[in-house]
Formats: structure tokens, sequence, C-alpha cells
């Protein structure tokens, strides 16, 4: 028999966890604003981008480590978080097919005063601390379909969500003189919506069956 490849079992968990942290991440709100007007200005971007990407992962490994212990032994309560999942997750690739229909470009102006790397660290940490989805989307929906992954997958489940968060934050502040324009372009958002809707509804429609068939 041929030996198995370690990596193989990781990469769809991988896969999926990139793929609903991109989902969550990418919408047009206070934070990105702030990271893409930090980039165009080029002040304090490493600082900031680190920042956000740092607060999103410990809080998504938090939420997957926390809600795997909450769970335990408890298939009941994962099938149900399963299911609630799924249905946040179709009702959030709905919302995003909205505003696919009604598309509207990201403003982030560069003018304003100049921020030091502490006032630029603080807004950031307003802008992702003080906003009440961030722990709906990371601690309590990452963490819940993360924790229903095997034990031995779930660091790969956080890799994925985590690295979806600095890719994005990446691009945003270190690209973002040359991606303002396609950021400002209300079709390319709705291009990126549209996925984001098939995405989620995929997503929706794995957790459902995981449900289904149970752990």
């Amino acid at each position: 028999m041929l030996p198995t490849d370690p990596l193989l079992p990781g990469l769809p968990v991988l896969a999926q966890g990139f793929a609903l942290g991109f989902g969550l991440i990418v919408a047009i709100g206070a934070q990105n604003a702030f990271v893409l007007r930090q980039g165009l200005r080029r002040e304090h971007v490493a600082s900031v981008v680190l920042f956000c990407a740092a607060a999103d992962a410990v809080l998504i490994a938090a939420g997957v480590l926390g809600m795997a212990q909450a769970l335990g032994e408890r298939p009941g309560v994962a099938r149900v978080l399963a299911v609630a999942g799924a249905l946040f997750l179709a009702v959030y690739g709905w919302r995003a097919l909205q505003r696919a229909r009604r598309p509207q470009g990201l403003d982030a102006a560069a003018d304003g005063a100049s921020l030091t790397r502490t006032g630029a660290l603080a807004q950031a940490a307003a802008f992702t601390l003080l906003n009440p989805h961030v722990y709906l989307d990371t601690v309590l929906l990452v963490g819940s379909i993360g924790a229903q992954q095997p034990a031995g997958l779930r660091a790969w489940f956080v890799a994925g969500a985590s690295g979806a968060s600095l890719l994005w934050f990446v691009l945003l502040g270190f690209g973002a003189r040359a991606l303002a324009p396609w950021f400002a372009w209300p079709r390319a958002w709705q291009v990126l919506d549209g996925l984001i809707a098939v995405t989620m509804g995929g997503l929706a429609v794995l957790l459902m069956r995981h449900a289904a068939l149970g752990p």
C-alpha cells in the first residue's frame, strides 16, 4: 500500500476555511475603508495590516478552540449549530446577491490629518474590536464551523480563515494605489459580491449536509 500524504486531508479543510474567511471579510465597511486609506497615504501600512490580520487570527483561533471545548461530546448541539450556521450563510449569501444587484464603490479618500503610528493602531483597534459583527463572524460563526472539523484538522481550518484575512488586508494596504480605482468601480464589487453569494451558498449546503449526516 502506498503511504498516504498527510497534507491531503488538510487541504480541503484549509480551502473551506479560506473561502469562509474571505467571504466574510470582503465587504464595504469602515475597517476596510480605513486600511485602504492608510494604504493610499502610505502611512503605517505594515503596522495596520499586521494588527488587523493578527486580531482576526486570534479571534478565529479562540473561536474554534473555545467552541470545540464547549461542544465536547454534544453532537446534538453541534448539529443545531451547523443548521444555524447554514441559515446564516444562506442569508449572508442572499444579502451579497442583493448588493450585487445594487452595486456601489468603496470611497476611501486620502485626505485628512496624518496619524501617528499609535493613533493609526488605535483607530484600527476601534474599527476591529468595537464592531460587534467581528465577534459574530470570527468567534461564533467561524468558531462553530471550525470546531466541527476533526481535531487534527482544526489548525488547517484556522490557517485557511486567517490566511484569507491576511491576504485581504495585504491587498488593501499595500496594493491600495493600484487597486483604489478598482475598488471605486461598482461593477467590480458586483462581480465580487456575486462570487461571495455563490461561495456562501455552497458552504451552507455543506453545513446542512454535515447536520444531516452527523459528525
